[in-house]
């Protein structure tokens, strides 16, 4: 008989910023390293023979908490996340704008689902079950601790339980680092817990400043239309303008009709700007934001997050490995925010500004892009 731990990863970018990244790449969060600590806690005194994991960065940098360099990672295809086709790095809010029914298929008749170059859940299953078969037979006798994704997951658990895919609503879905355990017994799987996430339960509570989760399904974003769109544009950036320069509407406006400027929609109500600066330091590696701010109204709610997720997916693909913003010394409270997210103060001080910098790049065996 053979044991296989099936582990979700920890939060990855796409969990944070409410991206659809089905199978494309993304990295663990600063909360997923504290995950991955707290599973790494929970595994110290069971015995892993082996560790299988999707061939994705987010899965193969989650299972470091049990190999941790002592055994060799097998990375396996099958045990991706679920394909969503043409959804893959939407925002969950352009989804729900755009696809209305499809988001409700997905969310509770998986079944009937069906975006264009997406898979269905039947092949899922289908593969899924083969790693999990592959796995136990190369494996047998032993203990094994396989990571995956949370739908890919959902659907296997589903199968193995005899739940049929239009059923597939009634099942758990699992936390960022929930465990569930598979028995097989030649021919025979059986489920013997699920989506277990109890040693999540001893993290500290959340740091100061630490900011919650923007409810689901969260916003979307669109290029700043101009003029239409300038009283918001302004009323929104003078209302948190804290810079020792006088607020200054017509620079404002010039850069927005210049620079790649975004912005945040909550259904029909926008909520948010993001202005970027790709010309500054462009050659060497660097993603500046110049622009940063959310209506007053949608701040402290968890949203304000989902701005930096735009930015990450602008830069990354240019190679700007590094994320740069500017900020008041006397700024401490959106110090306190872009340090909950990684940021931290660079050697770039003037007198009365900090340059705080964000390392967005893929570094290491299991960070290229696929």
């Amino acid at each position: 008989m053979t044991k296989i731990y099936l582990i979700r990863h920890a939060e990855a970018e796409g969990n944070l910023y409410r991206i659809a990244q089905g199978q494309y790449d993304s990295l663990i969060t600063d909360r997923g390293y504290r995950q991955m600590e707290a599973l790494a806690r929970r595994f110290d005194s069971i015995p892993i023979d082996t560790v299988y994991s999707s061939d994705l960065s987010r899965t193969c940098i989650t299972a470091e908490a049990i190999y941790r360099k002592r055994l060799p990672l097998r990375k396996c295809k099958k045990l991706r996340e679920i394909c969503v086709g043409e959804w893959e790095q939407m925002t969950w809010g352009e989804i729900a704008r755009k696809a209305p029914e499809q988001l409700e298929y997905f969310v509770h008749r998986l079944d009937l689902w069906h975006v264009p170059g997406a898979e269905t859940v039947l092949q899922v299953q289908r593969r899924m079950l083969e790693a999990v078969r592959e796995i136990a037979a190369a494996n047998d006798g032993k203990t094994v601790a396989a990571f995956s994704h949370g739908m890919a997951i959902r659907i296997l658990l589903a199968a193995i339980q005899g739940y049929p895919p239009e059923q597939l609503a009634q099942t758990s879905h699992g936390d960022n680092t929930a465990v569930s355990l598979i028995e097989v017994d030649g021919d025979t799987l059986r489920v013997i817990f699920r989506d277990d996430n109890s040693h999540l339960t001893a993290l500290p509570a959340a740091r100061k400043g630490e900011r919650r989760v923007g409810l689901e399904p969260g916003m979307y974003f669109l290029p700043t239309r101009l003029p239409e769109e300038q009283p918001f544009l302004s009323a929104c950036v003078e209302s948190g303008w804290t810079d020792s320069r006088a607020y200054d509407a017509g620079i404002l406006l010039t850069e927005a009709e210049t620079r790649p400027t975004l912005t945040a929609w909550l259904g029909d109500q926008p909520m948010g700007i993001l202005q970027l600066n790709p010309d500054k330091e462009s050659g060497q590696g660097r993603g500046w934001i110049s622009l940063y701010c959310m209506d007053a109204s949608c701040r402290s709610l968890g949203y304000g997050v989902q701005l930096l997720g735009q930015a990450v997916k602008y830069y990354r693909p240019m190679n700007r490995n590094i994320l740069c913003l500017s900020l008041p010394k006397s700024n401490q409270k959106a110090g306190r925010f872009f340090a909950s997210y990684g940021f931290r103060p660079s050697e770039n001080v003037g007198a009365e500004v900090q340059v705080w910098e964000k390392d967005i790049g893929f570094h290491g065996p299991y960070g290229e892009m696929k």
